[in-house]
């Protein structure tokens, strides 16, 4: 065996045996569930009125936190908490399978293949321009158009051609993930954050765009940065990516397959129906309103055609499906075991106590550290109710009046909820839509958390400059 293959044995070992000593997500996620269960017989039960606002949002209300009857959690309520989490996550769990199960049939047709080839000829020495160009594009999709699971499509499309362009499958995700987190973060205009906070908050619709452009540039250029700082290393030295040994055996299965890399006739109009899909999708989100529900009877539509169009019998078409939907069962289902944490601390009744906690600390603070007081507790949040809209319903009834007590504009409460909701999206095992784009791309959490780990700080960072500055101008 020559020294290379040697080597490369090695570091698979080593690669495995590292992943064997790091506790898997599930495993992360049940100890996480057990210890919100443990906490439920420890933080007095209490919890705040609800009322609907304008929009009919079952909000909580102000100043009216009171403590209730205790309900700890039961030794068997931590295991039913886990089908509690996948029954109410049930539309985000079975439009992953849908949509994954309709590039199941698109990797049939081995369109992928084909593609990939033109595209790495037609960008040969410019390789890199495809990072800034898409990042720059899911960004403004995230910041006009809130979208983040709406992008998981794009992983599988994405993963493929970056390889082939001398990138590893981490630069795909990252593009996708990073760019349209990294919009909906600093949005200046986002429908399910900064529009539903503001109504709550009593503020004109998307009003002080022009400071969140601002952040906006500054988060999409340095995430930009980064992301391409990463894909540099790895075009000089494809070993530095911690994606590997799992990037070199994909690629060698590609190779030893011998797809043809030349487009056929019935290819190009896949890519045709493809296209059209992304198209249709744009429109449907943006002017029609789209949920989950239209979303993923598109890419199911769209991998029925691709596989009549392909003239694969209909048995075939079933099972690329299947395999499809099998390639992102973990994804799926970790989105249901997180939502089992949020079913314990709410079953518990100690989700308000937390957060009336929370804001009463705030309060204590001097003026001058009252917004990244805020802006901490909107972190915090995020990791236990990962749903921007839903953390906005949670937290903002109470964040906007307590702004108006110790000198902070709505407006800058507003900020610290949306910095604060945002950054962790992409690194919390309890965000669903972004454990589910790393099963796509079959990344695992702890490699993507090492990697990620420094820009996450960055933007913490960043945030609570924009916030305090906000606060120094009296940002309205």
């Amino acid at each position: 065996m020559s020294k290379g293959g040697t080597e490369s044995v090695a570091g698979n070992r080593l690669s495995q045996e590292l992943q064997s000593r790091v506790p898997h997500v599930f495993v992360i996620l049940f100890c996480v569930i057990v210890l919100a269960a443990v906490a439920t017989w420890l933080v007095p039960a209490g919890e705040y009125d609800r009322a609907p606002d304008a929009n009919g949002r079952m909000i909580a209300v102000a100043g009216s936190y009171h403590q209730t009857d205790s309900s700890p959690a039961g030794f068997m309520s931590i295991f039913q908490s886990i089908y509690t989490g996948m029954t109410q996550a049930a539309d985000i769990i079975f439009y992953i399978f849908l949509v994954g199960g309709s590039f199941g049939i698109l990797r049939a047709t081995n369109v992928i293949e084909g593609a990939v080839g033109s595209v790495s000829q037609k960008l040969a020495g410019r390789e890199k321009l495809i990072i800034p160009v898409l990042m720059i594009f899911f960004a403004l999709g995230g910041a006009m158009l809130g979208l983040a699971e709406e992008t998981i499509p794009y992983i599988t499309i994405l993963v493929p051609v970056v390889m082939k362009l001398g990138f590893d499958s981490l630069t795909g995700a990252a593009i996708v993930l990073v760019g349209t987190t990294a919009g909906f973060t600093s949005a200046f205009m986002n429908p399910f954050t900064v529009g539903v906070a503001q109504g709550i908050a009593q503020l004109p619709m998307f009003s002080g765009a022009g400071y969140r452009m601002i952040i906006w540039v500054v988060f999409v250029t340095v995430s930009i940065w980064y992301v391409m700082r990463h894909a540099d290393r790895v075009k000089k030295d494809p070993t530095k990516s911690p994606m590997y040994s799992a990037d070199l055996a994909a690629v060698q299965e590609t190779a030893a397959a011998g797809h043809d890399t030349r487009l056929t006739g019935s290819q190009k109009v896949v890519l045709l129906i493809l296209l059209a899909t992304i198209v249709t999708l744009a429109v449907g989100v943006s002017k029609f309103e789209w949920g989950l529900t239209q979303i993923a009877g598109l890419f199911l539509l769209m991998g029925i055609l691709m596989g009549l169009v392909s003239r694969m019998r209909v048995n075939d078409i079933a099972e690329a499906f299947i395999e499809g939907c099998r390639t992102l069962v973990m994804g799926a289902l970790v989105v249901g075991v997180a939502r089992g944490i949020l079913v314990v601390l709410q079953d518990g009744k100690i989700m308000d106590t937390i957060l009336y906690g929370l804001a009463s600390a705030v309060s204590t603070l001097p003026s001058s550290l009252t917004a990244i007081g805020m802006y901490l507790v909107q972190c915090l949040i995020n990791y236990i109710v990962p749903s921007g809209s839903g953390q906005a319903a949670l937290t903002m009834p109470i964040m906007a009046p307590l702004g108006d007590l110790v000198g902070v504009t709505r407006q800058t409460a507003v900020l610290a909820f949306q910095l604060g909701d945002g950054i962790s999206n992409i690194f919390t095992p309890t965000s669903g839509y972004f454990m589910a784009g790393l099963a796509l791309a079959g990344i695992s959490w702890v490699k993507w958390a090492k990697w990620i780990l420094p820009l996450i700080i960055i933007q913490y960072v960043l945030g609570a400059v924009f916030v305090t500055i906000a606060h120094l101008i009296g940002y309205a």
